[in-house]
């Protein structure tokens, strides 16, 4: 075999070729190498600190000056011009596109006032300005509003001076949204646990959120308030139902041993629980929960700049990123994943509808068989089957992302709903028989939300006048 000296001396035009591919390859290892440079350089610039974060910091900006991508994505929280199918981020009248929940919410605050809920940089306005709302309300419905209440949990040392307090007692306290403080220690920026309930039921189930890897943390940060929970005891102390397990079942049954109801419906008397919104528990039966994806993997997916990786703190409908989000995954077409999307949101709505339906007719039955002389016993079943199949019903409806998160538990769930309030019709024909009461019992017209607030009594002059007082009272004690 020739060496190479000796083609290139029998082959000048060789010589020149190789010099060229060494050349090439100089130019290429010259720009990787600038190129990584400059990233680690980008790198050191970005975690040089620009200010000293204080360990009970409020403010997000305070922090954006040290994490300015984070923050400038956490700004546009603010923004409320996405709007998906069913979600997004668009302010919404629940009660209008559905007046039919307000039969359901019939003596509760939901009845007066529901509207989706907006990005994080609207909790404070928002939890504000809504009806349900007002003096005397506990502080304890301050608890995942704002960065301001873990400082004002560590300035009392006491959960039950926080919880105890009045709604109108941290009025002046309570000033800034949900942000950084919430979910980041200020001194290593590892994700950290901020609101205490999430902690005590950790405690109760023999747990140790220290245990918890990162990815899973990226969840549980979420989960201090995107979860059921309700005021237990004279101070309203917060509380997470999860001692006996974290299914629907589970929750209802420790409800249920408890003897706890949030309200009295107004028209059937039932002794009602209202789920909040359950995400974490219904995402965790959901097949991307089963592979190990977090919350943060879709709602917070990473964006690339130079040579930063970040999450973006956009928190908000993975299909507003969905380039970024299930793209990342799934090689079938945005078009297409948008429509699978919303294929399984369908069909959960329509059922939530179908038990909807059930459970208004049941109510309004309930009150015709109150009103014409039924008695605590006869209608003990029919209660007691209505509030099983509301609390199915509004579990997976209170939990806005369930129909994708977890499509077929809540098909489940509402499957059992519809049955449950069946039965309660059932149970209820039986008792309006025995009374001479004429059937099918004729029903109100509720075809908007006026007409449904209207027919259950609520006067809603009233209900925005008495907001109106409060709020010039409110902004006295900013």
């Amino acid at each position: 075999m020739k060496s190479i000296a000796t083609l290139v001396t029998e082959k000048p035009w060789l010589g020149w070729v190789l010099f060229l591919i060494t050349l090439l390859i100089v130019v290429v290892l010259g720009i990787s190498t600038t190129s990584v440079l400059d990233r680690t350089g980008e790198e050191i610039r970005e975690f040089q600190m620009v200010t000293t974060i204080g360990e009970m910091e409020v403010d997000s900006s305070v922090w954006g000056k040290n994490f300015v991508r984070e923050f400038d994505t956490w700004l546009k929280t603010k923004e409320t011009d996405f709007k998906s199918k069913y979600n997004g981020s668009a302010m919404r009248d629940m009660l209008e596109e559905d007046p039919r929940w307000v039969i359901l919410w019939a003596g509760y605050g939901f009845a007066k006032d529901y509207n989706q809920g907006r990005g994080h940089a609207h909790t404070i306005e928002d939890t504000r300005n809504t009806l349900r709302t007002n003096s005397g309300m506990p502080g304890t419905c301050w608890t995942c509003k704002s960065t301001d209440v873990p400082r004002l949990m560590n300035k009392l040392g006491d959960l039950d001076k926080f919880y105890g307090a009045k709604w109108e007692d941290w009025v002046e306290e309570i000033k800034n949204p949900i942000g950084c403080l919430d979910c980041h220690d200020p001194k290593t920026m590892n994700l950290r646990i901020s609101r205490p309930a999430l902690l005590e039921v950790y405690e109760r189930m023999g747990k140790d959120i220290d245990d918890a890897t990162h990815q899973e943390m990226r969840s549980l940060v979420c989960a201090q308030c995107h979860v059921e929970y309700y005021f237990k005891g004279e101070h309203k102390h917060l509380t997470f139902p999860w001692d006996k397990g974290m299914t629907m079942e589970d929750m209802e049954k420790y409800y249920d041993e408890y003897n706890f109801s949030d309200w009295r419906h107004k028209l059937s008397k039932v002794p009602m629980v209202k789920p909040q919104h359950p995400d974490f528990e219904l995402f965790r039966t959901g097949i991307h929960s089963q592979r190990g994806l977090a919350c943060a993997d879709c709602h917070m997916p990473y964006n690339a700049e130079g040579g930063m990786k970040y999450s973006n703190h956009h928190v908000t409908s993975p299909l507003k990123y969905i380039s970024k989000t299930c793209v990342t995954c799934h090689r079938e077409s945005e078009e297409d994943l948008t429509n699978n999307v919303y294929e399984r949101q369908d069909k959960v709505k329509e059922a939530t509808s179908s038990a909807v339906e059930m459970l208004t007719h049941a109510h309004v039955e309930a009150k015709a068989a109150w009103d014409n002389g039924a008695t605590e016993e006869e209608m003990k079943p029919a209660i007691e089957l209505i509030r099983k199949a509301q609390w199915r019903c509004d579990f997976v409806a209170a939990s806005h992302g369930a129909p994708f998160h977890a499509p077929l538990e809540s098909a489940r769930i509402l499957a059992d709903s519809i049955k449950l309030a069946g039965e309660a019709r059932l149970a209820l024909a039986a008792v309006l028989t025995e009374h001479n009461v004429a059937q099918p019992v004729q029903m109100p017209d509720i075809s908007t939300k006026a007409k449904a607030q209207a027919y259950i009594g609520l006067d809603m002059d009233a209900e925005r006048a008495k907001k109106a007082a409060d709020l010039k009272t409110w902004s006295k004690l900013k």
